[in-house]
């Protein structure tokens, strides 16, 4: 008698449940299933610099500082202050008290050190290089040691004053992490990692993370290879967001923002006649940003500045591209275009969501519109012999990206003499030389305060302005498709979105 009581009692529960108002499958599923391509076995931070793992990774590992909403400006994270040595070689960060590890061990400025001491000594395993090189100059780069003078004060010690350290420290590579009893990686961030296993990772909120509560309590990240596969799961509500590696097919749902992967043409100005600052103005005066939207659909948008959109100390001036057919023919007069001349356009392979070789046509097309004749010569591929190191070709239409959302690691190996040299670590690919704008982008390299940096971020931005080396063309978009029922999703410009933030409505 007392079990019937009992089940009539539970349906009677379940009953009222179902009838309560606004309930629904998706308030009692607090999952998000999140499609990715290349979901990773190891969920190392350090790995990669981006792609899925990154994203998953700041989900688990918090980092010293963190990215604003929408900016590559930087905010407090696990540091809640810093300063930095009047020589510029030693930066303090105060690490704050309420913070844990996983595994229940408090976050000391100790703990933070050895996590970062990992890579410069190593415990029997090579050490992950590939990020840390990118955005600190090389391995061990920049970076002399990593002290704790106290248990809430980390230093870290430079070879050389390196200012964009601050904006690095957002980056997931760089997270702060600790080995656990059982070997594994350990974070402090809002989730844990409860499940790793082929083509899935899933993460479990963390109760009480100094951030706040976490709207999703769960996050499931699986291996989505293509749209049929992703608007096939979206449909049966078997995935609520979907992150394709291109524009995808299905309007419904779907956001977009512009990334960090800026195109860019860059002229050879060792050679006749793009030596001559009037026929660079010449050509980007003659390109049409709305002819070359027409041509970059829906993988990317024209760029009017020589910083991507939602970069810090990012420029916003007069147009770069586009003009009158006048203001050509006059700039081409007074750089002296030599008649008959036919310059050759080259595009690098580099698996861009753009399609290169037809925007280089659309290029050469709107060029010879406006009396700047231009053959494309196809192609090229890096090598040992390949004309990218060479410097064998007249105008190369490529990319680059802006590594770690600093505007040094963009703007100064793609404008200073340092990165000149001919042979395969050229990345000065316009071969531009200008001492003054060497010592702009070496200075704000080195000065620690920011708004000075800021300054002369935008003086370099006005002199590239002025002498055109390379012309900035469009900026790749980044997309997401979701259902109607997600909410809360902002696409930041590092793609490393906020994923704590979402919910599932009704």
């Amino acid at each position: 008698m007392s079990r019937r009581r009992d089940a009539c009692l539970a349906l009677i529960v379940v009953a009222f449940v179902a009838v309560l108002p606004g309930f629904s499958a998706a308030q009692a599923r607090r999952e998000v299933r999140i499609g990715v391509i290349g979901v990773p076995s190891n969920v190392d931070p350090a790995l990669a610099l981006d792609g899925p793992l990154p994203l998953i990774a700041r989900h688990v590992y918090d980092t010293l500082l963190a990215f604003r909403e929408g900016s590559t400006d930087v905010e407090a994270g696990l540091a809640t202050r810093w300063s930095v040595s009047r020589d510029g070689l030693t930066w303090s960060f105060v690490i704050r008290d309420n913070a844990r590890f996983h595994d229940n061990t408090p976050l000391t400025a100790v703990e933070a050190a050895a996590s970062f001491n990992r890579f410069l000594h190593p415990d029997g395993e090579a050490p992950p290089t590939a990020a840390w090189a990118a955005m600190l100059r090389g391995f061990p780069g920049v970076i002399k040691e990593f002290k704790a003078p106290d248990a809430r004060t980390l230093q870290i010690v430079l070879n050389q004053p390196y200012a964009p350290l601050l904006t690095v420290l957002g980056h997931p590579s760089l997270a702060v992490v600790r080995r656990g009893a059982d070997g594994r990686l350990v974070g402090t961030g809002p989730y844990r990692i409860v499940d790793v296993s082929a083509g899935r990772v899933a993460l479990e909120a963390v109760p009480g993370h100094w951030g706040g509560p976490s709207r999703a309590e769960r996050l499931l990240f699986v291996e989505i290879a293509t749209d049929e596969s992703a608007e096939a799961e979206l449909d049966a509500k078997a995935l609520d967001v979907w992150f394709p590696a291109n524009a995808p097919r299905r309007a419904d749902g779907a956001l977009q923002a512009p990334g960090l992967r800026v195109g860019y043409l860059a002229f050879q100005t060792e050679k006749e006649p793009f030596s001559r600052k009037r026929i660079r103005q010449a050509v980007a005066t003659a390109l049409d940003p709305s002819v070359l939207g027409l041509t970059l659909d829906r993988a990317a948008v024209p760029l009017q500045s020589f910083l991507p959109f939602g970069v810090w100390a990012r420029r916003e001036g007069g147009p770069i591209l586009g003009g009158s057919r006048d203001q050509v023919k006059k700039l081409l007069a007074e750089g002296g275009w030599p008649a008959g001349y036919k310059p050759a356009l080259v595009t690098v392979t580099n698996g861009s969501s753009v399609n290169m070789p037809k925007l280089a046509e659309t290029i050469a097309l709107t060029l010879g519109a406006a009396d700047i004749p231009v053959t494309v010569r196809g192609e090229v591929t890096p090598g040992a012999k390949s004309p990218l190191v060479t410097g064998d070709y007249d105008i190369l239409l490529t990319e680059a990206g802006v590594v770690g959302g600093d505007p040094h690691l963009f703007l100064f190996p793609l404008s200073t003499s340092e990165g000149v040299a001919k042979g395969p670590r050229a990345l000065n690919y316009s071969f531009y030389r200008n001492p003054r704008l060497d010592d702009v982008l070496i200075r704000a390299s080195q000065l620690a305060f920011r708004p000075e940096r800021q300054k002369l971020y935008q003086r370099a931005q006005a002199m590239l302005a002025e002498d055109m080396p390379w012309i900035p063309v469009y900026v790749r978009l980044q997309w997401a498709v979701v259902r109607p029922e997600v909410k809360g999703l902002r696409l930041q410009p590092t793609g490393l979105h906020r994923l704590d933030t979402l919910t599932l409505s009704p």
